[in-house]
């Protein structure tokens, strides 16, 4: 018997292509999934057709929109969905299973995305307020309405939103989501690693009762996802600088780069560093230190080499456990090119003086381990003499953060642009600065984790007001 196969889905429509390409298990090798390839001629073809799949959308009632969120939630967090193109299903431990297989991640990572994703779908209506800002979600039915007591139109922006993903979380999945709560189709090319996540999203809103043609799934090479950004009125991009780059200054595709979180103390709080060293390891540690808001750098105005020290206890030891270890912090690499590009860069930094990886003394062996054929990373925590050092400002696929001292009246200065900050300061003067600051895309103000996320604000840009667009308008009776 053959492996599995996962067909594109050309607006819903299942379709097997004749050029395929194989996921395998990261450590075995093992065959695991054929998956359908297409090229950008057909992606092209398909977009001519987009109006019906989004006439087939704006039809539904946002309130009926939101009851199969909700519905599609529990089908993605525990049900059994077609998966492949001979009537073929998976259930949600399987998804699991393959999942880990192939991007890396141990199992307790791979449930704890999978809640994150059901968190999305369960809770869309407070996520749009947060989106809309408290808006009556009438207005996207009728295109037009009051908020706050004004009258308010918005018209949509563009016929689909287009989504290039990554490979490195599943819970990144979570941030187009709203797009199809909002009324317009998806077009989606998935990470080379993980087409199981955004599939499954996909297989669980058609079981919930929405329209199939609203979902556009095209495993694809980089004309395909080129394409897909430029085709698209609006899309999404995820990657490193070197991907993104060349898209950063066109309005209609929002990129999503390197995130380049960080932690910063204040001089009031700095006294009290050792209180709030669990926020610090767990920005750093979280989620294997593979999203853009763990925290790659932490900034303060004094005690900075005792509190690389201390971090480098706590984290230096974290070893690779079993994918099925419950107790699993770290996550393999699919690519193990990636890995050794990662270890290499660190130490051709370390050469350049003014650094010191401090986590080498107590990890009691090499930063990268191959372990039961898999290869990974440790935790690595290094201070640097000055945030110009090449290593300061630095983010990896892995738990790794910078320690430096800056003063802080210096600090936002030099920060550069930050996904995330969390700010520990109760100093009125300097949460006013960290506030005015617009390197800081969501900024934590107290001892909260990096990773911490409040579902009613937006992650980085705005997805409704990059979807809808709003008209002034007046009405007059006829």
């Amino acid at each position: 018997m053959g492996i599995p196969h996962l067909p594109v889905l050309r607006l819903g429509r299942i379709y097997e292509s004749l050029e395929k390409t194989e996921l395998a298990d990261h450590r075995t090798g093992e065959k695991l999934l054929s998956i359908s390839q297409v090229n950008s001629g057909i992606i092209r073809k398909d977009l001519a057709k987009i109006g019906a799949a989004f006439d087939a959308l704006q039809k539904i009632p946002t309130s009926k929109m939101l009851a199969i969120c909700a519905k599609a939630g529990e089908f993605f967090l525990n049900g059994t969905l077609p998966f492949g193109t001979a009537g073929e299903t998976q259930t949600a431990q399987q998804y699991v299973e393959n999942l880990s297989k192939t991007s890396g991640l141990p199992h307790i990572m791979c449930r704890r995305n999978m809640a994150k994703v059901h968190h999305v779908f369960t809770q869309m209506d407070t996520i749009l307020k947060g989106l809309t800002r408290g808006m009556d979600l009438r207005v996207v039915d009728e295109g037009f309405g009051e908020q706050a007591g004004v009258p308010v139109s918005y018209f949509p922006a563009t016929k689909a939103l287009g989504v290039v993903l990554p490979s490195n979380s599943p819970g990144v999945n979570s941030l187009w989501m709203p797009s199809v709560a909002l009324k317009i189709p998806v077009v989606l090319k998935p990470g080379r690693e993980e087409p199981w996540t955004p599939y499954r999203i996909i297989q669980a809103f058609i079981a919930a009762g929405c329209p199939a043609e609203a979902f556009g799934f095209y495993p694809t090479d980089h004309e395909g996802a080129d394409t897909i950004l430029k085709a698209c009125g609006r899309a999404l991009i995820f990657g490193d600088e070197g991907t993104t780059a060349k898209y950063a200054s066109n309005p209609a595709i929002q990129v999503h780069g390197p995130g380049r979180s960080k932690v910063i103390i204040g001089e009031d709080e700095i006294g009290n560093w050792k209180k709030h060293l669990d926020v610090i390891v767990e920005s750093i540690l979280a989620n294997g230190g593979r999203s853009c808001v763990n925290a790659s750098a932490v900034l303060v105005p004094s005690h900075g080499r005792e509190i690389a020290e201390t971090l480098a206890q706590k984290l230096g030891p974290v070893n690779v456990r079993s994918s099925t270890d419950e107790t699993a912090a770290l996550s393999g690499f699919a690519n193990a090119k990636m890995a050794e590009w990662i270890d290499g860069t660190i130490e051709e930094g370390l050469k350049t003086p003014g650094a010191e990886d401090v986590t080498a003394k107590y990890r009691n062996g090499a930063r990268k381990v191959v372990q039961d054929g898999g290869i990974y990373l440790r935790p690595t925590v290094v201070w640097c003499e000055n945030f110009q050092h090449p290593l300061a400002n630095r983010e990896f696929l892995f738990p790794y953060a910078s320690v430096v001292e800056v003063p802080q009246a210096q600090v936002l200065d030099l920060i550069g642009p930050s996904l995330v900050v969390t700010g520990i300061t109760k100093d009125a003067a300097f949460q006013r600065a960290l506030l005015a600051s617009p390197h800081i895309g969501r900024l934590n103000l107290g001892a909260l984790p990096t990773n911490h996320v409040s579902w009613d604000q937006p992650h980085e840009g705005n997805l409704f007001e990059f979807l809808y667009v709003r008209r002034a308008i007046q009405r007059a009776a006829v």
